[in-house]
């Protein structure tokens, strides 16, 4: 199962990577491919054939764990 990450690099626009499971806080770096900004454009300092990117821990300020498609059916409150 892919999971979608918010990688909020230091100095930079945050970058959404896809990772096969959540970095464990001992490693690294993080390992992820499918580099894009959140609305799906290219990232501006990544050659555009590259699809793989490793990020240091310490150029990372925090990470958002994007819902996966499962997640986004749940409805919310409904009233008629």
């Amino acid at each position: 199962m892919t999971i979608s990450l918010l990688l909020h690099v230091a100095g930079e626009e945050p970058i959404v990577v896809d990772v096969e499971e959540l970095p464990d806080p001992k490693d690294q770096f993080i390992f992820g491919t499918n580099p894009r900004y959140r609305d799906g454009k290219e990232v501006r300092n990544l050659l555009p054939e590259v699809n793989q990117v490793i990020f240091p821990w310490w150029r990372i300020n925090f990470i958002e764990i994007l819902p996966g498609k499962e997640e986004e059916e749940i409805y919310g409150f409904y009233r008629e």
